[in-house]
């Protein structure tokens, strides 16, 4: 497993999680597997959106019997609702508390490492979570040290930018995967250039990003499904998510304990794997040109790394002073660069590094 810290926090969480949207009709016995399996391998981040109220009790048994709650977070949200047995999405306060407290008796804890908003998609529906007293009762909460960090989850850049204006968040779920970022898809909300400038701002204003519908609901995965007319490999989608500026971690829905272990194998997948440079024979004419971190350019001769380079100059460009510290400590810079050309012939997205290097140059004063 490899960790990223949060933020606004001290919290190190893993790049891979696990969702619960599938696992419900697993039963008791396998869930509870799963998730010692889980624990064994280093995931410690669970998004308790599920599809139905089956797997909370055996996560609080199987987190319990492993004496692992205290290296482990739970995401939970105010609005999804499980008290009848089946999911439902509310913003009437009075269910949401019951909902809630009902959610962590089962998981047998008394804290909520992530407090999150569910499923904000409109306007609309942030200001009736604020009117009803959802958003006044999360911070409640946190300052009763019940909730330890304010989340939400949303696809529509439009909306998280509105709350993101507000200060109020430490974490942002979001879904993220090539079809939706080239605005392919039922979620694919907001342009190309919108929805790449959200994760630069998270990462700028230290808000982490768990990334949701990472395999667009398995139609990546499938080539007749595909709207690019090809499949994506579940490591392939795994990579492109983690490379996107701002994101902590990605939490795919498994269905028991073979849906993880294949999960589990991106870490010793091999480079050509995860390699999803073949996107840039789809992209769309907005995201031409445009440095998608994805170092496929590499191995520079001059040992530049490419991707990090043009990651920290774009955050520096927001004002993310930070970004631009760590640009400053890197080994090689920007005008280190000798304009080989290697980078421009191999980059799949038509980026023009060699412009791009002297750019990112000037701006530093090298």
């Amino acid at each position: 497993m490899q960790y990223r810290k949060l933020p606004h926090g001290e919290e190190q969480i893993g790049v891979l999680g696990l969702g619960s949207s599938a696992i419900g009709p697993a039963g008791d016995r396998e869930i509870e597997a799963t998730i010692a399996l889980a624990l064994e391998n280093g995931v410690n981040y669970f998004d308790m959106a599920s599809g139905d109220a089956a797997p909370f009790a055996p996560y609080g048994r199987a987190i319990a019997a492993a004496g692992a709650r205290d290296r482990v977070y739970f995401q939970i949200h105010f609005g999804a609702e499980y008290t009848s047995g089946k999911y439902g999405w509310t913003l009437d306060l009075e269910t949401i508390k019951r909902s809630v407290d009902w959610q962590l008796k089962q998981l047998r804890t008394d804290y909520i490492d992530f407090g999150f908003i569910h499923c904000i998609d409109e306007p609309d529906d942030y200001r009736k979570a604020r009117e009803a007293g959802t958003i006044d009762y999360i911070r409640d909460l946190q300052r009763q040290g019940v909730v330890r960090h304010i989340g939400m989850s949303s696809h529509t850049p439009a909306v998280v930018n509105q709350v993101l204006d507000e200060g109020l968040l430490d974490m942002l779920m979001f879904s993220i995967n090539p079809a939706y970022d080239y605005q392919q898809g039922e979620y694919a909300a907001g342009e190309v250039g919108e929805r790449m400038a959200l994760y630069r701002r998270c990462e700028a204003e230290g808000v982490g990003i768990s990334v949701m519908k990472a395999f667009a609901g398995g139609q990546l995965l499938d080539a007749k499904r595909s709207p690019f007319g090809m499949a994506m490999d579940q490591y392939q989608c795994i990579r492109y998510a983690l490379d996107r500026p701002g994101v902590l971690t990605v939490l795919p829905g498994v269905r028991g304990r073979e849906d993880l272990k294949r999960l589990l194998g991106y870490f010793d997948a091999a480079p050509e794997q995860t390699d999803y440079s073949a996107l840039g024979g789809v992209a769309p004419k907005a995201a031409e040109g445009v440095c998608v971190y994805c170092n496929h350019c590499q191995p520079c001769p001059m040992g530049l790394d490419v991707g990090l380079i043009n990651k920290y100059y774009d955050l520096a460009r927001m004002g993310d002073q930070l970004a631009a510290e760590h640009y400053r400590t890197l080994e090689r810079h920007a005008g280190d660069c000798v304009a080989c050309g290697h980078c421009d012939s191999r980059c799949p997205f038509h980026v023009a590094q060699i412009r791009r290097m002297q750019e990112i140059a000037g701006y530093f004063g090298q």
